[in-house]
């Protein structure tokens, strides 16, 4: 590949220039080697490309063609070099990451803006989803991710924790006894989030081994927000990440339930590929938000 990157620079120079001589010259070769690899880059094509004479060099159709080829892939081989010597000397260029939706909007977000606002050569596509997002396959510098990892062949940098939280209103209560135990969660209303846990089936530390409890869940819901929004309106309790109900609680809107019975907190980690030389732009950022986020958790 290196020598045919060669020969079509030789060949775009040569064609510049207006002659093998002068060709040869601005490239500082002899100009028998200069002709010899134009002759060859046209036995290897099986094309005429210039058609020589004692008044100079004329591209045939076939000439004009692949020189403008040559010079797209030279540039696009010239700005990939430009941009990846500038990640790996410099903090630059565009980083790609993704964040699960409310918590990146709660967490993630304020730090990227803080980020930009003090690395202006770095841009930023941040992407909001609940779904798995596989960084090789998507391009992604990098993920934070919540829960146990099972993606042993990534880097992990560990920023904090949350918990599975049981909530209900204050109006719910009213008319309602409060649980005990997660027994009693069975005569009362729930409301599940099938992103999170299984809809009917929810696990708790209260014994060992685990427990599983089934619920009898009046309403299944694909986004946090909609549970918790349902919650808040009375219709009954529903279990989500700590962040994710920690304005409503705050507020008084809701009001956290057997929380001495909840499973082991879930770390959440700054998730990338490994590689040889960590590109500027994600040491950047892996050094500015880490310990922002986590502090931002707390």
């Amino acid at each position: 590949m290196t020598d045919r990157l060669e020969t079509m620079s030789i060949f775009v120079c040569v064609v510049d220039e207006g002659s093998l001589t002068a060709g040869a010259r601005a490239l500082a070769m002899p100009i028998a080697t200069v002709s010899r690899r134009i002759s060859e880059l046209e036995d290897k094509l099986g094309a005429e490309l210039l058609l020589r004479s004692p008044r100079g060099l004329t591209l045939t159709d076939t000439g004009q063609t692949y020189i403008a080829a040559c010079r797209r892939i030279l540039e696009e081989v010239a700005e990939a070099e430009r941009n990846a010597s500038g990640e790996f000397t410099a903090p630059r260029g565009t980083l790609t990451m993704t964040a699960p939706i409310v918590f990146g909007r709660l967490h993630v977000l304020p730090v990227v803006t803080a980020f930009l606002k003090g690395f202006p050569d770095i841009d930023i596509r941040l992407e909001l989803t609940d779904r798995p997002v596989n960084l090789h396959e998507e391009h992604l510098d990098l993920a934070v991710r919540i829960g146990p990892l099972s993606d042993s062949m990534f880097i992990a940098r560990k920023v904090g924790e949350v918990r599975r939280i049981i909530c209900a209103s204050p109006a719910y209560l009213a008319k309602h006894d409060p649980p005990k135990n997660p027994g009693d969660l069975a005569k009362l209303d729930a409301i599940t989030f099938q992103s999170l846990l299984p809809p009917q089936n929810w696990q708790f530390d209260s014994e060992q081994p685990q427990k599983v409890m089934p619920m009898r869940a009046r309403l299944i819901v694909n986004t946090a927000e909609a549970a918790i929004d349902a919650a808040i309106d009375g219709l009954g309790f529903t279990r989500v990440l700590s962040y994710q109900a920690a304005e409503a609680i705050k507020a008084g809107k809701l009001v956290p339930l057997l929380q001495e019975f909840e499973p082991a907190a879930w770390p959440v980690h700054l998730l990338y590929e490994p590689r040889a030389l960590i590109p500027q732009k994600l040491r950047a950022f892996l050094d500015f938000a880490g310990p922002r986020i986590a502090t931002h958790m707390a």
